[in-house]
């Protein structure tokens, strides 16, 4: 029985932390032995905000050995680049000549560059079609999504089902989202929503000196220590939840309600917790960055399968739109 096809793509644009892994790479390890997973290197996409020779080719890198690092076998997933197979562009142009401004004009990170005043590239403005042919090109089944990010399969289903209405014939799946929604909120160090935006992460492959210095400015509350305390209500608690194993877990709610642990006692056991659920991934990640050869070797390899995959389904594109003649 054929596996269901997974699909998703990852802008090269910064380094991910701790709310990044438990919201949804930690799913691209767990899937890849239920899905064929598809996970590509989103450079082009990228090149919306990084536009510096070095800076992107080292984001690539690093967001590649990001992944392997925390579990992602190139022999179960297809690791690739965005920008190893030009079918993609070539796509999005076909779609932008049945798509219209309006229609562009409701997405979200339009609306939202717009609503900052700022002066909306077309990359900003055309995201959307290059996503969908990122999506549609490989009769992609599912597209695991935040529930904010829906919209983003949504108008790949809208491209496919235009596409397939106008050319009269069934060419592209539509792909279903996989709305991740049984993950939690990744609390930040200030009891927010970890993102970067918020100055509030920390990051997933951080030193034990890194961590230390995250945990340590985590703010809490003033009372004294014998004093009880309501776990959930602390920043502090909010991140052993993630880290410490449920019998430890279990003693520190207990000590929180009954009064009698320091936030310094608190925030050292967490950091040892953090340390020690950092310190292997870390390692891994040193490790093969040792070998910048393996690095690029994955991703050549990733793009020339997923090249034979674009071509076959750009041959069946061509034909029906009828520019190929020979």
């Amino acid at each position: 029985m054929n596996k269901k096809i997974l699909l998703s793509g990852v802008k090269p644009t910064g380094r991910p932390h701790i709310g990044n892994y438990f919201g949804a790479m930690k799913q691209f390890v767990d899937m890849q032995e239920e899905y064929q997973n598809m996970i590509f290197i989103a450079d082009y996409h990228a090149l919306n905000f990084i536009q510096d020779k070095e800076e992107m080719s080292k984001q690539i890198i690093d967001l590649t050995l990001d992944y392997l690092a925390i579990g992602l076998d190139p022999q179960k997933t297809l690791i690739y680049k965005q920008s190893d197979i030009p079918e993609h562009t070539e796509l999005t142009w076909i779609f932008d000549t049945i798509t219209t401004m309006p229609y562009l004009m409701r997405a979200h990170a339009y609306k939202d560059a717009e609503s900052k005043n700022k002066e909306i590239n077309v990359g900003t403005f055309n995201y959307p079609m290059l996503m969908a042919a990122d999506i549609l090109m490989y009769d992609t089944d599912v597209v695991p999504v935040g529930q904010d990010q829906k919209q983003h399969v949504e108008y790949a289903r809208d491209t496919a089902q235009k596409f397939n209405f106008i050319f009269k014939k069934e060419v592209f799946k539509l792909p279903e989202s996989k709305i991740l929604d049984t993950v939690a909120v990744v609390p930040g160090t200030d009891g927010q929503k970890m993102s970067k935006s918020n100055g509030n992460t920390i990051e997933l492959f951080a030193t034990t000196e890194e961590i230390t210095k995250a945990v340590m400015s985590i703010p809490t509350d003033s009372k004294p220590i014998d004093e009880p305390r309501n776990p959930e209500e602390d920043n502090v608690f909010k991140l052993h939840k993630l880290f410490t194993k449920s019998d430890e877990l279990f003693a520190l709610r207990e000590r929180y309600q009954k009064g009698g642990i320091s936030h310094k006692e608190s925030k050292e056991i967490l950091i040892k917790n953090i340390d020690t659920f950092i310190k292997p991934l870390r390692e891994k990640r040193e490790q093969l960055a040792q070998d910048t050869d393996f690095i690029l070797d994955v991703l050549k390899e990733g793009g020339k399968r997923a090249k034979l995959k674009a071509e076959k389904k750009m041959e069946i594109v061509r034909e029906v739109i009828g520019v190929k003649l020979y």
